[in-house]
């Protein structure tokens, strides 16, 4: 069983490539165990056929998958350009101008969604088409334009994202955009919703709000991709702890605050969040190569291997199966990966203890991951109400899977996405894990040690009021 199911989990954008019912069960099947779906395109309208389509697939193969609301945030992006092509030299100067009816008729003066003229100072540094084309800013044109001057040869495109690492937004990361999607969001079946931009733990704290406010029970995701956010560990720790999990957003990070950073800030968080029982996303650029191949590069299959040996819980595919030629090969790559790397390496030991509640739940935990494996048992059980006992039990990184079981549907979806976790769907009852296991030992899932006739398990459960991990039992089944 432990060499066959995977503990690093995959997240898959759903995306042009990957628009339809057949095509999402087909990722589903290959190994997908969540689903995100980008607000920065497509409409509610395909946005909620898409959920449809996911639980379908979901149902079929019998297993949770999460879905995550990807909203926006404050990212910049150019407009429509005239054949959706520029061609910009060293030296050239555009301006970006931000007007409802422009409409660009192959000059150098192109729209961009965002009135950067209220923000930007002249000399701040600035980026498009996602870092590909450098410039500064040399001029104020007016209430509604700037002028740029480029730092080097290549291209934009319609669309394409700009940054502005040294450029203060004020801290209001939340655009009405977003709002509009968080409460058309709360009306649908979301079970993450990612903050894009964080900057602090108050970002967090104030979209926790938002949704407590709508009625929502989905968990917040922060993505880590700004300066500010990674200005300090402190910062950096406040925003983990705020949060239900992190998105490790290399892409913008890379561009925000410079390449070199990114593996750094990977390691940090992976480590934190394992610190503070958090759900750890790695994105951006994972097998990108098979946007048009079908093989990844070896240095991409290195990256997903040393996401997979720190510890983190999820590896995520963007336009890999948004807008490329291969979804489910590369699905399935990546799960090879995956397994060959937790099957022949341990994850890397945690760096740091837990501190404040987490240091109770994690004693509990650590010391059933400890039992588990000295006893050589077949599986951990995780009964669970609020998910936090399955949450307490991942941050140990234990060699082999965790099964949890809750009756709450929202919460299983949840744990799809958590390191080890397979999450099943069951009436509360004293013995609920106990019997999830016998039925999962009967039908095959569930295997025993080669040489043995019992499923051997430890049952971790926490009080179904107090929402705490406290008990630990050992059954033979």
């Amino acid at each position: 069983m432990s060499k066959l199911f995977k503990r690093t989990k995959i997240l898959a954008t759903i995306g042009p490539a990957t628009n339809s019912a057949e095509k999402i069960e087909e990722v589903i099947m290959a190994g997908v165990n969540g689903c995100r779906l980008n607000c920065s395109h497509g409409s509610n309208e395909e946005r909620a056929q898409q959920i449809k389509w996911i639980r379908e697939a979901a149902e079929k193969k019998g297993r949770s998958v999460a879905i995550l609301q990807d909203l926006q945030g404050p990212k910049i992006r150019l407009g429509m350009l005239k054949d959706n092509h520029l061609d910009v030299k060293r030296g050239d100067e555009l301006v970006l101008e931000s007007k409802e009816d422009f409409e660009h008729n192959g000059g150098m003066t192109v729209p961009v969604q965002y009135n950067l003229a209220e923000k930007v100072k002249v000399g701040e540094p600035i980026s498009l088409f996602d870092g590909k084309i450098k410039a500064t800013i040399t001029g104020i044109e007016s209430d509604t334009a700037i002028r740029i001057e480029i730092l080097n040869d290549g291209f934009i495109m319609s669309k394409k994202g700009i940054n502005l690492p040294d450029t203060d937004f004020g801290g209001d990361i939340i655009t009405p955009k977003d709002m509009a999607d968080i409460e058309r969001g709360a009306e649908e079946d979301y079970d993450y919703v990612s903050l894009s931009f964080v900057q602090s733990a108050d970002d967090i704290l104030k979209l926790k709000q938002i949704l407590l406010s709508l009625g929502s029970t989905a968990k917040v995701i922060a993505k880590i991709e700004t300066k500010k956010a990674i200005e300090s560990d402190e910062r950096l720790e406040e925003i983990v702890k705020a949060s239900d999990g992190i998105m490790v957003a290399r892409g913008d990070m890379a561009v925000e605050a410079g390449a070199e950073v990114v593996p750094i800030i990977q390691r940090k968080l992976i480590a934190m969040c394992r610190a503070h029982a958090k759900l750890c996303i790695v994105a951006t650029q994972m097998l990108s190569s098979m946007v048009d191949n079908p093989e990844p590069t070896r240095a991409e299959v290195s990256d997903v291997a040393t996401a997979v040996v720190q510890g983190a819980d999820v590896v995520m595919l963007s336009d890999e199966t948004a807008n490329g030629k291969y979804p489910v090969e590369t699905v399935k790559e990546m799960k090879k990966v995956i397994l060959y790397t937790q099957n022949h390496s341990r994850i890397a030991p945690i760096s740091r203890a837990p501190e404040g509640e987490s240091a109770v739940y994690d004693a509990i935990s650590s010391a059933a991951a400890r039992l588990a494996e000295k006893i050589e048992a077949d599986v951990i059980m995780c009964q669970t109400a609020s998910g936090a006992t399955a949450f307490a039990m991942a941050a140990q990184r234990p060699n082999l899977p965790i099964v949890s079981v809750t009756s709450n549907p929202r919460v299983a979806n949840q744990l799809a996405l958590l390191y080890a976790n397979s999450a099943f769907v069951r009436p509360y009852s004293e013995e609920f894990g106990y019997k999830l296991a016998k039925e999962q030992k009967e039908s095959g899932y569930l295997r025993v040690e080669e040489g043995r006739k019992d499923l051997l398990a430890v049952i971790v459960s926490g009080d179904k009021n107090k929402y705490g991990t406290d008990t630990i039992r050992v059954r033979q089944i």
